[in-house]
């Protein structure tokens, strides 16, 4: 009877180990299977191919006549037909040194830049009318800002992506904002209530470059706009209440007003460098634009390197520069969180067709109303068409030009 006893715990010993290994086994061939993906590779791929973007066709011949909304730029009646089906998409991209290059952004309409915490800026990425013939891939999602969710209201309600957020009690709190506002069940895409396939962790998705896992997630504008079809959230916004009145359904379009953009004019680069820091002693975030006479852009280098997408390698570029000026608060809390005021008015400098910037003024009612930039007599400022990057220091920040 006491060798039975030996015997069975010896066998328990045994089943125990060998579970214990099969476990370890199984996670890591998972994880091995999910980072042996090809950092290009499409992770909401649909096999069916009835995503929309998947089957829009364009014709090299037909005519870019028709304007996108967001900054204008010129683009096919066919694109324009698929957008109007849909509402913009407006995502959290992390600037990490660790991270970079991100993919997509590239062909983002509308970039807002600003410092998420500890002096590392965060990109809140506005995708639209450039999206429409290609499923792109957007990395690295990361988690919300109160102002970035303030910033992102001004557009009507677009889909809000992000990797969780700033949960601490206080006016930090962008997941209790969510809720506040309502958009759990109007326009939020939380990767911790959606997951995957439409969110996918990449560990390879820098080739030769080790990352940490903060630095992996990806998705994909049509693998996002299918979740929102799938919730029905298209191209009209719902019925709902602003300020004690009721704003009724709407094409998204009919409901945004949009800046003002120039007819076609002449590149004259008189200014060809702009560089500012968010914080001085940050440098890995200092911050370079060098004018290009040939694209009439501005290339982005970002801590002292070149900054490119890694969709495409092409180096990141933008028709505007916006250097938007205004009140900056904290660290508040233990996690760094910080606060920039983000209605009311304050000053801006706009870059342009390597012109001398116009010295102009930002306005924002409240947080539903749209960003609007203005010159000094309260005239609407013309902005070039094409994509408009706007970063955001604080009050009296150096500007060099």
């Amino acid at each position: 009877m006491h060798m039975s006893k030996k015997n069975l715990i010896v066998s328990l010993l045994l089943y125990i180990i060998s579970a214990g290994l099969s476990f370890a086994v199984f996670s890591y061939s998972a994880k091995d299977s999910l980072a042996s993906n090809d950092p290009k590779a499409t992770p909401t791929q649909d096999s069916e191919q009835t995503l929309l973007g998947s089957l829009l066709t364009i014709d090299p011949n037909e005519p870019k006549d028709q304007a996108c909304p967001l900054n204008g730029a010129y683009y096919t009646l066919t694109e324009k037909n698929a957008w109007e089906q849909r509402r913009p998409l407006y995502v959290m991209i992390e600037n990490t040194p660790d991270s970079r290059p991100q993919s997509g952004l590239s062909r983002a309409d509308v970039v807002f830049e600003a410092v998420a915490e500890g002096g590392v800026t965060r990109f809140g990425a506005l995708f639209y009318c450039a999206a429409q013939y290609q499923d792109l891939t957007l990395a690295p999602v990361r988690s919300a800002r109160s102002y970035f969710v303030d910033w992102a209201s001004g557009f009507n309600l677009p889909m809000y992506v992000h990797v969780g957020g700033a949960n601490l009690a206080g006016p930090a709190d962008a997941l209790a904002q969510i809720r506040e506002y309502g958009w759990e069940g109007e326009n939020d895409i939380n990767q911790f209530s959606v997951g995957y396939p439409t969110f996918v962790r990449n560990y390879n998705r820098i080739p030769g470059k080790e990352i940490a896992t903060e630095h992996t997630m990806e998705t994909t504008t049509e693998g996002l706009w299918k979740v929102a079809a799938d919730r029905g959230w298209t191209g009209t916004t719902p019925e709902r209440t602003v300020a004690r009145k009721t704003i009724p359904a709407a094409s998204w379009l009919s409901a945004y007003e949009g800046w003002t953009f120039e007819d076609e004019q002449a590149a004259t680069g008189t200014t060809s460098k702009i560089a500012y820091d968010f914080w001085s002693g940050y440098n890995e975030y200092s911050v370079e634009w060098n004018y290009d006479l040939s694209s009439d852009s501005y290339k982005r280098s970002n801590g002292g390197e070149i900054q490119f997408d890694l969709n495409n390698n092409e180096q990141l570029a933008s028709k505007n520069v916006v250097i938007l000026f205004t009140t900056e608060k904290g660290p508040i809390d233990e996690k760094k969180h910080m606060l920039y005021t983000t209605t009311g008015r304050g000053k801006a400098l706009i870059f342009k067709h390597g012109q001398t910037p116009i010295e102009a003024n930002w306005v924002k009612e409240d947080r539903e109303a749209e960003l609007k930039f203005v010159d000094l007599r309260g005239k609407p400022v013309a902005l070039a068409r094409g994509q408009v990057w706007i970063s955001v220091l604080a009050t009296n920040s150096a500007v060099n030009y």
